[in-house]
Order: C-alpha cells, then structure tokens, then sequence
C-alpha cells in the first residue's frame, strides 16, 4: 500500500522551492542564513516525518528553534569559557608574584 501523505522531506523540498522567490528578493548577506534555516529543518526530518503534523509549517519552525537553542547553548558555553579566563587574567595581574614584594 502506498502512503497517502507525502514525506516530510518531499514537503521540505516544496517549501523551499515555494520560498524561492522570496530567498531571491532578500540581499545577498541574508540568503546564506535563509538557506541555514531550511538546513535545520532537514536535520530534523526524521522527528518531523514521525510527527506528520497537519500544520506543514510547524514542524519547520520547532526543528529551526531546536538548531537555534542549540546554538544558543553553544555561544553562552563560550562566552562563560572566555570570561572565565578573563577573570583568570585579570586576578594574576592584580595580585603581584609572592616574589615581587
């Protein structure tokens, strides 16, 4: 038997070529990052395809949330990194060397 709904891939793909004039009209900067958000909605097409939610659009935008939390995530964990070694810093220049006084 075949399937009575398309694959959610099959459906990504429309979009996007749905989206395509609208990719066209923005500025040259801004497509890369246009193209980025339907990439995130293929890494989670495997969730969405088992989801078959009958809002299309839905399951695009939570996959595209999900890679943005993520990055989110990733960038707080740096910044917390890099301000930690800030204040490594700053503390080993503030405190002179015990042989130095």
């Amino acid at each position: 038997m075949g399937r009575t709904n398309p694959t959610f891939r099959d459906v990504l793909s429309r979009m996007e070529d749905e989206w395509g004039d609208f990719r066209r009209a923005l500025r040259r900067r801004h497509q890369p990052l246009f193209d980025r958000l339907f990439a995130y909605a293929r890494e989670h097409a495997d969730a969405a395809s088992n989801l078959n939610h009958p809002d299309r659009l839905a399951p695009v935008l939570v996959s595209i949330d999900l890679e943005q939390e993520d990055r989110i995530d990733e960038l707080e964990a740096r910044v917390e990194l890099l301000e930690a070694q800030l204040e490594d810093d700053s503390a080993a220049v503030e405190s002179p060397a015990p042989d130095e006084r």
